[in-house]
């Protein structure tokens, strides 16, 4: 089959068009997350999805719909459990995962109507992308996008010294607020793409791959949307011709990019 052929499907411009936008959205903001430490949010949060989605489908109400809030709400809770609690980071996280997936699991059994589903969206098929996903894709990414512009230095300053961004003013914690909003968000938006399995991968291999190479943070940003946008194009062509699934050959297409950074320092 021809590529000209190819591309004049529907379904792949669509998959190309909503793809693009979370792959940027993604790698600006998996660098953030990297460098705080605060990787396994991504991972956690996406567990949340599968909970909300799973109510969205119980209620017969748009998954997309439920699922923006419920992860933004979760998000929040891991916060303040982490610090009003006394709970570390990485155990806040590890409790409103087993909550979501659990929830999750009881609607399925309860339902007994919806489970397959419910259990597409763990390994995700950009290809069958709806108009309205697309739309919403688009439209949430130019919004993460906007924030992360209007507030670039204020996470970039939390990001490298925090104490030094509280004395110029910076108000760290709100910082700490929108960036965990922002990737609750980036979270729900990827599950279409790749799944709830591997949303996290999405977020994490972008940013890891242009560390390797970048020699200043904006390099580094640079690197991880081109990696994380061919990965995705990448990704959408080699499924469909090869007949893989989609979700988990974007992340492998992200995996062999990262490996090749790795020669690339090596030889350097």
């Amino acid at each position: 089959m021809e590529i000209l052929t190819f591309l004049q499907y529907t379904f792949i411009q669509k998959a190309f068009f909503a793809g693009s936008f979370v792959a940027i959205v993604c790698s600006a903001l998996g660098l953030f997350l990297v460098l705080r430490k605060m990787s396994l949010i991504g991972d956690g949060l996406s567990h949340v999805s599968f909970g909300a989605i799973a109510l969205g489908l119980f209620l017969g109400i748009y998954p997309f719909y439920i699922a923006v809030p419920i992860v933004m709400i979760a998000s929040l809770f891991i916060l303040k459990i982490s610090e009003k609690a006394r709970v570390y980071g990485d155990a806040a996280i590890g409790i409103v995962s087993a909550v979501g997936i659990a929830s999750g699991v009881i609607l399925a059994s309860v339902s007994k109507g919806f489970s397959v589903d419910l259990f597409s969206y763990l390994f995700g098929n950009i290809l069958a992308i709806s108009t309205i996903e697309v739309v919403l894709s688009v439209m949430l990414s130019f919004v993460v996008l906007a924030v992360i512009y209007f507030f670039y230095w204020d996470l970039f300053s939390a990001t490298f010294d925090e104490e030094y961004a509280k004395t110029t003013g910076i108000k760290t914690n709100f910082i700490h607020t929108l960036l965990t909003l922002l990737t609750a968000v980036t979270v729900v938006l990827s599950v279409k793409m790749v799944g709830i399995m591997l949303v996290s991968a999405l977020l994490i291999l972008p940013a890891v791959t242009s560390l390797q190479c970048a020699k200043g943070f904006k390099g580094a940003m640079i690197i991880a949307g081109f990696v994380s946008l061919f990965s995705v194009l990448f990704g959408i062509t080699f499924s469909f011709f090869l007949d893989f699934p989609t979700g988990a050959t974007i992340v492998m297409m992200n995996v062999f990019f990262f490996v090749l950074a790795l020669i690339y320092k090596r030889l350097e």
